[in-house]
């Protein structure tokens, strides 16, 4: 999850508001707290394989 976040050279907070995600659970990701489930496991898996088409959706 960093590894996307951070191949896409954005923030916590920017990559929490352009996935719309809270930042709390974002940190909770990274720092191994919680794991992503459902929609948002899928979303991070496209993210990884396609960032830029991805986010491009997204906006």
């Amino acid at each position: 999850m960093r590894r996307v976040r951070k191949r896409l050279g954005l923030t916590q907070s920017e990559f929490s508001r352009r996935i719309d995600v809270p930042l709390d659970t974002i940190r909770n990701w990274e720092q191994g707290r919680r794991r992503p489930t459902g929609a948002a496991k899928a979303l991070l898996k496209v993210l990884d394989k396609a960032p830029e088409s991805a986010l491009a959706a997204l906006d």
